[in-house]
């Protein structure tokens, strides 16, 4: 099943506001719409103080009482925000993630005066989080192109103290609810989720969502073919296309290889790849050990920047053998399965890495990396004869 994994989050807001119509607002730049959370129209509209013009009444959603804050000013918008939050109010803040550096030194004073109200001034009251989410993001820019590839917006928050930063990256329509609920129920935490608007595989139940959410992270194991085995292999993602191509990539696995004992695990709160030394939502030694392993292969397929993952990790005794596959600028006007491609996180690429890094495979399955390469061609070669995907990328769904 495919959906746009925004567009409930979109009906979720709307009974937020529905529910607390004088201390909730959406803030976003002109992008209400486009990122699909437009059901909010449907309890308010626009705050619009200017002259109302006769073609305004058709689609404009504008009104005087409006509770959408919307401006093509990121900067304005956050601070709106902030200053609202600090009245004890509570409040969303959405935008494409490339433009979300605008706000860059915003959120950096922000983080740093939550983190020593909340460390150091014991009588200053606890504020509503600051809940920023990014969308449109960096795999599917089919016709923005590279102007609006840039996941980097992350590594500026992991920069900052772990006492009031969060980071989540949910694969689905239904992680994404989990989040959003959590994130809004919170206090005194700067609240990062990333999440595409486009159509997309659709992984958990609600009740699935919520178990997977409050891990973290974990096995999945419709994906995985180890139970109760030593894996061969760890195949990880963090994000939504990046886990679509790695359980694609975990199929042709359990097709072409059915010997393999792999791993699949899927991350949502970024901090768990952490020490829980350094962040309190870190995972122990002991838990990290037990999922990823101290001497397997891993192979990480991320939304961001791959460096990003070695940051957080470095720590643990799994790390030497852990291999990143992310964003690595390379990008135009590109069909999706291209991106992926030309980043190198595309499931062709997944298979011949774990191909690569699993020594029992690395000429038994030499074949198999042939057919891989082969497809990489191919599928290059369609995509810009096309202009679009082969039918069964596009419409590709879990096999098993």
């Amino acid at each position: 099943m495919e959906y746009e994994n925004t567009k409930p989050l979109g009906e979720y807001l709307r009974d937020v506001m529905k529910n607390n119509m004088t201390s909730f607002r959406v803030f976003g730049p002109d992008e209400t719409a486009s990122n699909r959370l437009q059901a909010i129209y449907e309890v308010s509209k626009k705050t619009w103080m200017a002259d109302m013009l006769p073609e305004d009444a058709d689609g404009g959603e504008l009104a005087r009482d409006g509770r959408v804050m919307e401006m093509l000013s990121e900067h304005t918008l956050i601070g709106w925000l902030e200053g609202y939050l600090l009245t004890g109010r509570h409040g969303f803040f959405h935008t494409y993630e490339a433009f979300a550096h605008v706000i860059d030194s915003m959120f950096n004073q922000h983080a740093k005066w939550l983190d020593i109200c909340k460390n150091h001034v014991p009588w200053r009251a606890s504020v509503a989080s600051e809940n920023i989410l990014l969308s449109s993001t960096v795999w599917r820019q089919d016709h923005n192109g590279f102007s609006h590839q840039d996941p980097g917006f992350i590594d500026l928050v992991t920069n900052k103290s772990p006492s009031v930063t969060r980071i989540y990256l949910p694969p689905d329509a239904n992680t994404l609810l989990a989040v959003a609920d959590h994130c809004l129920r919170s206090t005194d935490y700067i609240n990062v989720i990333v999440a595409d608007k486009q159509k997309h595989l659709q992984f958990t139940t609600i009740d699935e969502a919520v178990i997977h959410c409050a891990k973290g992270l974990g096995i999945w194991a419709r994906a995985s073919t180890d139970a109760g085995e030593e894996p061969d292999v760890v195949l990880a993602a963090c994000g939504d296309v990046a886990t679509m191509e790695a359980l694609a990539a975990a199929a042709i696995l359990r097709e072409q290889e059915p010997d393999l004992k792999l791993r699949f695990i899927n991350v949502v709160d970024l901090f768990k790849l952490q020490p829980v030394s350094e962040h309190p939502h870190g995972s122990t030694e002991r838990e990290f050990d037990s999922l990823f392993t101290t001497d397997k292969p891993i192979i990480f397929n991320f939304h961001g920047y791959p460096w990003l993952i070695h940051k957080l990790s470095y720590r643990f005794k799994g790390h030497d053998n852990l291999h990143v596959r992310g964003y690595k600028e390379k990008g135009n006007i590109n069909t999706p399965l291209e991106l992926a491609m030309l980043n190198e996180t595309s499931r062709f690429h997944l298979v011949i890495d774990i191909i690569d890094r699993v020594p029992k495979l690395r000429t038994k399955a030499a074949h198999v990396k042939e057919q891989m390469k082969n497809a990489i061609i191919d599928n290059m070669r369609y995509a810009h004869e096309q202009g679009t995907d082969r039918p069964e990328i596009t419409n590709w769904t879990w096999p098993y």
